[in-house]
C-alpha cells in the first residue's frame, strides 16, 4: 500500500467519464488499498480513483456518523436519488470540499437521499441507501467518476469565485497534484 499524489482541477483524468472495471484483479485490489491509504492521510471522506489519476470507475468511503461507522468501496457503482430541493444551500450545513480543490468549500445544494449499487472488492453486489451526509458523500464521489467536481454543480456566484481561486492558484491545466503527508494543503 502507497499514498499516491492526488491531482488537482484541470487534469484531464478528472474530467472524463471514468471507464467500466471488467474484471477484479491484483492490481485493482492494490488500487483499492492505495486509495484508502491516500483518503485517510489526506484526511477526507471519500476518494474517487479519477482522483489519483486512474480513470476506472471506483471510489471508496470512509465515514462515521456518530453512530454507525460507514467505510467501503464501490466499483462500478450506479446512484438513484431523490430529487434535489431548489432552495438556496445553507453555507453552514451543506457546504463542501475536494481533495482535487485542496482548501476550498462552498455550499451545494445535494439531494437527500441516495440508494447506492456496486460492487465491492469480492466482487459482491450490495445496495446501501443513505441520507444526509453519506448520501452527500456518494454523490460527490459518484459525480468524480461521470468527470464532475462539485465546482461544476454550484450556483453561479460560487462558481464565479471558484474560478478566480482556481486561476490564482495556478490550476484548471494538466500536471497539478498535491501529495498527503508531502505537500501542506487544507483540503
Amino acid at each position: 500500500m502507497s499514498i499516491r499524489p492526488i491531482v488537482i482541477t484541470g487534469d484531464p483524468v478528472l474530467h472524463t467519464r471514468a471507464q467500466e472495471v471488467s474484471e477484479i484483479t491484483p492490481e485493482i485490489e492494490t488500487l483499492v488499498a492505495d486509495m484508502y491509504e491516500t483518503m485517510a492521510a489526506a484526511p477526507g471522506v471519500g476518494l474517487a480513483a479519477t482522483q489519483i489519476g486512474v480513470g476506472l470507475r471506483i471510489f471508496v468511503f470512509d465515514w462515521h456518523d456518530g453512530e454507525i461507522h460507514h467505510r467501503g468501496e464501490a466499483i462500478n457503482p450506479t446512484l438513484e436519488l431523490s430529487p434535489i430541493s431548489a432552495e438556496w444551500p445553507d453555507e453552514d450545513t451543506e457546504s463542501e470540499g475536494c481533495l482535487s480543490i485542496p482548501g476550498e468549500r462552498y455550499p451545494l445544494k445535494r439531494a437527500d437521499r441516495a440508494v447506492l449499487r456496486a460492487k465491492n472488492l469480492a466482487g459482491e453486489d450490495f445496495t446501501i441507501e443513505a441520507t444526509g451526509w453519506l448520501a452527500r458523500i456518494f454523490q460527490h464521489e459518484f459525480d468524480h467518476l461521470d468527470g464532475l467536481l462539485y465546482a461544476d454543480r454550484l450556483l453561479k456566484p460560487y462558481q464565479r469565485e471558484i474560478k478566480k481561486v482556481i486561476k490564482y492558484e495556478g490550476w484548471g491545466e494538466p500536471g497539478n497534484s498535491w501529495t498527503p503527508g508531502v505537500d501542506y494543503l487544507e483540503p
